[in-house]
């Protein structure tokens, strides 16, 4: 598809998915064209949600490192896999309790929902992202899922960027206690077509008025296929052009960033 028919379809929508590290920003800089992509969301009068698969920060703390960047951001266009698990649980069991070995967002997230944190004999056992995974925590989540408690893990990244480099993200870490138990693990992030759900729902957009924009093509861009959304894949996180060919599904349009949306719309 040409950047001509991008155009039509940038002025068509009225929601736009987007995910962040990759796309908004690498570790505490921006990337070029931000302010300017953001900008032109508020100004056309789009709705907006930065939908991302961690699950470490809550969404004030999303909206605050933003600020910190020179972005202003509320915190209600923040969605999270924190959010989205803890949303999961409490529908699937009000009251229930967990183990969780992730950072302080997935908790408040968990107790936010009603659910409570519980090492002796919780429903479920939780794994998201974190610096404080130890064999203690894992052995204890083996002893835990083999006495019946379920495995859920925030999404299902096995790698993620950061300043030094990529690092182990939820899958990676969650899977000796698969391997240990021989229980897999449920994940709610993307490319789950319940998170997409809830983030459709949030922006207030069905899916054919709304796009998504992601860096990845194993979580955002099968995200939005999935779910039947247009996809704008930009190459300024993981995926690389020569990478495109290695996948069996493509996106809808390919763009180097989100700086180059404001000037199609514009041309």
């Amino acid at each position: 598809m040409t950047k001509r028919d991008l155009k039509e379809v940038l002025a068509a929508k009225k929601g736009f998915i987007c995910d962040m590290d990759g796309v908004i920003y690498h570790g505490d800089k921006l990337l070029e064209g931000v302010p300017e992509f953001v900008n032109w969301l508020r100004e056309n009068n789009k709705n907006f949600l930065f939908l991302t698969n961690s699950s470490e920060r809550a969404p004030v703390e999303l909206s605050r490192k933003l600020e910190r960047m020179g972005l202003d951001v509320s915190p209600e266009h923040f969605y999270t896999s924190a959010l989205a698990t803890a949303s999961f649980l409490s529908s699937q069991c009000p009251g229930g309790s967990a183990y969780v070995i992730g950072e302080p967002g997935l908790v408040y997230a968990l107790y936010e929902a009603g659910i409570s944190m519980n090492d002796y004999n919780p429903d479920y056992v939780i794994v998201g992202e974190t610096r404080s995974y130890n064999y203690e925590k894992i052995e204890h989540a083996v002893k835990l899922v083999r006495k019946g408690a379920k495995l859920i893990g925030t999404n299902t990244d096995l790698t993620g960027p950061s300043t030094n480099g990529i690092i182990p993200a939820c899958r990676a870490l969650i899977s000796p206690i698969e391997l240990a138990t021989g229980r897999s693990a449920y994940f709610i992030g993307k490319p789950n077509p319940l998170i997409m759900r809830h983030a459709l729902k949030k922006l207030g957009c069905l899916r054919e008025d709304s796009v998504i924009i992601g860096d990845r093509m194993d979580t955002d861009i099968i995200a939005g296929v999935q779910t039947e959304l247009d996809t704008i894949l930009v190459l300024s996180g993981v995926t690389s052009q020569e990478e495109l060919i290695t996948f069996p599904y493509q996106p809808s349009y390919v763009l180097e960033g989100v700086g180059e949306i404001p000037k199609i719309a514009k041309a």
